[in-house]
């Protein structure tokens, strides 16, 4: 006797299939992390040029006599480059190069170069995220958009989609808990700098809690708390946010001095201009993206060698006077190396807007970190190259960006670099956890009064 398809036999396939395809992977595939994958998901062993190493464990030897919160040494400050990638030879090297790059050696050709060094596969994380990186191979999967199952290191070392690749991102190793003097600056189409924003950042990871439960985590992954002290016009502001993976549970208020009131802003996401940036800055573009991912459509179009900023202590060390070119940041405050990136395109999602239609982002394979950006307008010109600054912190361990980000826009000629921490007294002081009241509307009330 032949079984007929009916119309709920029809559905409960269907649900099985969407079920598999978003089933964690395999044991077998699982146990790729502790042979040809290193713990975070990236590929262990080098090119075959030989110009990316294989990956020996990370740097994890902090620097005799540094002190948290002090100034970051720059682990390799004897190196020089191995050579220049400018304007007039950026052809032979197109292959290595984003959009966003290739537009900027166009539009400044005198003063845009990178200077390329020596690439060094510095990535690491202690052993309990390595572990929880593990379990949530096995665990982790993406329902209704929202990843299900994993908590305290990297969510999909394996990643299937594109989505999986940016909630990656998102929930990449930073730490627990940590400060960090908060400096924005504008830079205008004229070559002028504008102080935008001056302020006592705190930061905190849920996700990351050592001794957290996975299976009560409530989903809120990223906390923030900014309160200014300058420019004038700004100082006595704050902002609170508390970032949820169900992006409809975000929350995030602001302290506004000419009210004198704490209020909530409606709609803390995607490309909404973000008070802490003066509304220079749109919310998803904070370390070149985060929030949301349901604006977008998201594919995977590859892994690639590319140039990408790296192991940029050398920024760190600088006066801020050396870091800020006219147009861009200084080409010889940055650290350029070759390293394999995820490449992730987004489209934005039928029945959704977004005044960036088109993106291109560019992952580090061992960090995750989106280190460089390609944004497109609605008329299809490509129109900012979004970038971060990953730094090398033996003492975490990690190698990550701390809130050194910011973008140039290749049509108007301005653009913006959030945290810059080279005349900072602290940079990244690694802190114990923070009371949830830490986070909260009501202890921004009580500190950004003026």
């Amino acid at each position: 006797m032949s079984l007929r398809t009916t119309p709920l036999a029809l559905a409960a396939a269907l649900l099985l299939a969407q079920t598999a395809a978003l089933a964690a992977v395999s044991a077998e595939e699982a146990a790729r992390l502790k042979s040809d994958l290193t713990p975070l998901g990236a590929e262990r062993a080098g090119n075959k040029d030989g110009t990316i190493p294989a990956w020996t464990g990370g740097y994890t030897t902090p620097t005799p006599g540094f002190k948290n919160g002090g100034k970051r040494p720059d682990p390799f400050a004897a190196e020089k480059p191995l050579y220049q990638v400018t304007a007039a030879n950026a052809g032979q090297h197109a292959d290595k190069l984003t959009e966003g790059v290739k537009a900027m050696l166009k539009k400044y050709p005198e003063s845009f170069r990178l200077n390329v060094y020596k690439t060094h596969r510095t990535a690491a994380a202690p052993q309990w995220v390595y572990d929880n990186t593990a379990r949530n191979a096995l665990k982790a999967n993406l329902q209704d958009g929202v990843p299900v199952g994993a908590y305290g290191g990297i969510p999909f070392p394996i990643p299937k989609t594109g989505a999986e690749a940016m909630w990656n991102h998102n929930l990449r190793w930073r730490g627990e808990a940590w400060h960090v003097a908060v400096k924005g600056i504008q830079g205008t189409a004229d070559g002028k700098h504008v102080v935008t924003a001056v302020a006592s950042g705190d930061f905190q990871m849920p996700y990351y809690f050592k001794d957290g439960n996975p299976e009560t985590f409530d989903g809120q992954h990223w906390s923030i708390r900014l309160i200014n002290s300058g420019p004038a016009l700004r100082a006595g502001e704050g902002i609170v946010g508390r970032e949820h993976l169900q992006g409809d549970k975000t929350q995030v208020w602001a302290y506004i001095t000419g009210q004198r009131r704490v209020r909530k802003v409606p709609n803390a996401c995607c490309d909404t201009p973000t008070p802490a940036s003066a509304g220079i800055s749109m919310f998803d573009q904070t370390d070149v993206f985060n929030g949301r991912t349901d604006r977008f459509d998201w594919k995977v179009v590859g892994k690639k060698e590319m140039l990408i900023p790296y192991n940029g202590n050398r920024m760190l060390a600088m006066p801020e006077a050396q870091v800020l070119d006219k147009h861009h940041l200084a080409a010889d405050a940055l650290r350029w190396e070759l390293h394999r990136v995820w490449v992730i395109e987004a489209s934005v999602a039928a029945g959704k807007r977004h005044v960036a239609p088109k993106r291109r982002y560019y992952l580090d394979e061992d960090t995750w970190i989106a280190v460089l950006a390609d944004h497109w307008d609605a008329n299809g010109q490509l129109w900012q190259m979004g970038f971060s600054n990953p730094v090398v912190m033996p003492d975490l361990p990690a190698t990550t960006s701390p809130q050194m980000f910011g973008f140039y826009d290749l049509l108007s000629g301005a653009w913006y670099f959030d945290s810059s921490l080279s005349d900072a007294a602290e940079q990244y002081k690694i802190m114990p956890r923070y009371p949830a009241t830490t986070f909260t509307p009501e202890a921004l009330t009580g500190e950004a009064v003026r």
